[in-house]
């Protein structure tokens, strides 16, 4: 019996999503001098881990995952949540170490979550392999194309690991542009209204494990929601950038969990963390 009502909540939940757009280039064809795009195609890969990875981004996209239209009022029976929000939008940056995305385990599975909470998402699949300033590059004009796309709405940025490496960066170095304006488009901010760092990674790069230099901090840094565990050997990233976050005076809430190593997403088969940050990360939503 037990079951059954399992499946039949599960069904329900999937009513409450709605299908992914098809994806689109970031970039236009006539990029800024700044903008190296390699030629070819993306190639991923399933491992036997059932991880999806992207091994090769040359052309940057996002994929936008509309939250169901016309809802607003109604509630998802298996989930208890409205089936939609009217004014925050998320991007996804999935993690891998610059040097691949995990674009099932922290891209669409995201994607698909925050749509039964009623958020519009898109998924920024940004340049990899080993291209940091690519993928700062990608993530600030995903931001101005995001806000172009959903005018008045709050854009928020969110990412995993690398994923919210390049989401830290993209929220302290918005006052200087790592491009030239190229379009209409780029006359939008690129700064996000808040930001999301689960896991995060390389945010301590500094010497003596303090904070990454390029990492500005000043009164126009959103606020931000981290969670981190205790044993995750890139731990340190959400402890420094938290305290760095606390000095200037930027709402923060920072969340350690003793267990779970790293990269486990919303799987709860790879670490109890993962069925934890949601709830709170869903939480902390509602509150601004």
């Amino acid at each position: 019996m037990k079951k059954i009502i399992c499946f039949i909540a599960a069904a329900l939940t999937c009513q409450c999503l709605t299908a992914q757009e098809k994806e689109f280039p970031v970039w236009p064809e006539n990029t800024p001098n700044e903008v190296h795009l390699q030629k070819g195609k993306s190639v991923e890969e399933k491992g036997n881990d059932n991880v999806t990875r992207i091994l090769s981004q040359p052309i940057p996209t996002l994929q936008r995952f509309p939250a169901k239209s016309g809802t607003r009022s109604k509630v998802c029976v298996a989930t208890n949540k409205p089936a939609s929000t009217q004014d925050k939008v998320i991007i996804i940056c999935p993690g891998g170490g610059y040097s691949i995305l995990a674009i099932d385990l922290e891209g669409t599975e995201i994607a698909q979550w925050l749509n039964s909470l009623g958020y519009t998402a898109y998924i920024l699949r940004y340049r990899v392999p080993k291209d940091r300033e690519g993928a700062l590059q990608d993530a600030q004009r995903a931001i101005r194309i995001v806000r172009h796309q959903n005018p008045g709405k709050k854009i928020g940025i969110m990412g995993f690991s690398a994923g919210a490496s390049l989401s830290a960066r993209a929220a302290t170095r918005s006052q200087a542009p790592s491009y030239t304006p190229i379009d209409e488009i780029d006359k939008e901010s690129c700064r996000p209204d808040f930001c999301g760092l689960i896991y995060p990674a390389y945010l301590d790069e500094g010497p003596n494990h303090t904070l990454t230099p390029e990492l500005t901090l000043d009164e126009n840094t959103p606020r931000c929601f981290i969670f981190q565990t205790a044993v995750d050997p890139y731990g340190n990233s959400a402890f420094v950038f938290g305290q760095a976050l606390r000095f200037h005076k930027i709402p923060v809430e920072l969340h350690v969990y003793p267990t779970g190593a790293h990269g486990y997403g919303l799987r709860t088969n790879l670490a109890k963390a993962g069925g934890i940050w949601p709830k709170l990360m869903a939480t902390w939503l509602k509150t601004f």
